[in-house]
Formats: structure tokens, sequence, C-alpha cells
């Protein structure tokens, strides 16, 4: 491998690298933007505020799996790049390109990334568990009213 590629690998690398730290602080973002509107909610006993805490959720799920995405592109030009893909589905990538267009449906594609068993459990339980949440705490405040 000559000092070009392995150039172009380091610059490859390093997209794939802020991607993933991208994908990290998204994933603090939502735990952090869950539980301040789970303190306010706290604070001021109206259920509403845990059915609000699953729309941010949704939405980091969302562009978590857009980072993702790109993350798996990239991963797909480096081992284009780097020759370790299977020769039959292998891109061809010029020096110091990337070719995110290139990467397409299959694993690269946005839909089968959303559903990945790496985010889904991440941002699918606490969507339950603040739907649940939701649901028992309003029934729980209709009861209280009647008594």
């Amino acid at each position: 491998m000559n000092e070009n590629t392995i150039k172009h690998l380091e610059f490859i690398q390093n997209s794939i690298t802020r991607m993933n730290a991208n994908s990290f602080q998204i994933k603090g973002m939502s735990v952090t933007i869950t539980a301040a509107l789970l303190a306010l909610y706290a604070s001021s006993d109206r259920p509403l505020y845990i059915f609000i805490a699953i729309i941010p959720t949704i939405i980091f799920w969302f562009l978590d799996a857009y980072y993702l995405q790109q993350e798996r592109k990239f991963r797909g030009i480096y081992d284009d790049v780097a020759e370790i893909s299977n020769e039959e589905t292998r891109v061809v990538v010029r020096l110091f390109e990337m070719p995110l267009q290139k990467y397409c449906g299959g694993k690269y594609s946005y839909w089968n990334v959303l559903g990945s068993r790496t985010i889904w459990p991440f941002y699918l339980f606490p969507i339950v568990f603040l739907l649940v949440t939701t649901i028992l705490l309003s029934k729980c405040v209709m009861l209280c009213k009647l008594l």
C-alpha cells in the first residue's frame, strides 16, 4: 500500500470517528432532555411533560440513525480503498475521493439503520416506558379527581 492510500485511509477513519462521536453526543443529549422533562414533571405533577419527552426521543432516534448511516457509508469506502471488501461488491474509489452517493441500499439504507439492533433498543424502550408511564399517571390523576 502506498503512502497516498494510507493518507486516504486516515482521512476516511477521521470521518468515521467524527460520525461515531456525533452519534454518542446525540445519545447523551437525548438522555439529558428526557431527564429534564421528567424533572419538570416531578416539580409540576403534570403527566403531559412525560408525554412531551417522547417527541425529542423520536427526533434524536432519527438523527442518530442518520449519523450511523453516514458512518456505515464511510466504513464501506474504507473497506473498498483498503481492498478488504468482497471483490464482487467492491466500488472503485479514486484516490482521496469519498463517494458516499455510491453506497446506498442494503446495509447502507436509512431504514435498515433506523431498525438496527445497535440503535432501536436505546430509543424504543424509553419511548415505550414514557408512553406507559404517561397513560398510567393520567389514569391515576383522573381517579384522584373522582375520589
